[in-house]
């Protein structure tokens, strides 16, 4: 299975309750459905850690693939207790990302460049010749969720599962 990407798109309120009792965070994301449709939910599988390479690479200004700052006092929600970006950073994250197209993300990244950094997971790197192709779709997804997230006034919360 591996570790995954997993984000989920809370209200201010439902952030501040999550922030004061980190097991009703808990209980509240596990309520939530992954379906495209509904999206509260975004799973990014296991391209998370390229994305985050890739965006280190461009000096991108909100960290959105591991979250700015950690639910105090939460248990872990798969590999480490969750983080958040505010509202406020969610806006910012939007707005910075709708500069950056998928290819441009990727750009002049090679994936034997990706493998010789130790990106997760490396077994991709060597075998897979359309993984770019893989991170840029996903990326996509990030983009239009951050985005979705942004316009309602949303907090998101990250963690990988």
């Amino acid at each position: 299975m591996g570790m995954i990407g997993m984000y989920a798109r809370l209200s201010p309120a439902q952030l501040q309750r999550t922030l004061d009792d980190p097991a009703f965070g808990l209980r509240l994301v596990e309520s939530m459905s992954d379906a495209e449709d509904d999206g509260r939910r975004l799973d990014v599988d296991k391209t998370w850690h390229a994305m985050s390479f890739l965006l280190d690479r461009l000096d991108f200004a909100v960290d959105v693939v591991f979250g700015e700052q950690e639910v105090e006092g939460s248990p872990d929600w798969g590999y480490a207790p969750p983080r958040y970006l505010s509202p406020t950073r969610v806006r910012t994250a939007a707005e910075g990302l709708a500069g950056i197209a998928a290819t441009a993300l990727t750009g002049a990244a090679t994936r034997q460049e990706l493998f010789e950094a130790g990106v997760y997971p490396d077994v991709i790197w060597t075998r897979d010749e359309d993984a770019l192709a893989y991170v840029e779709a996903h990326y996509d997804g990030l983009v239009t969720f951050v985005t979705s997230a942004a316009l309602a006034g949303d907090a998101v919360v990250m963690w990988i599962s």
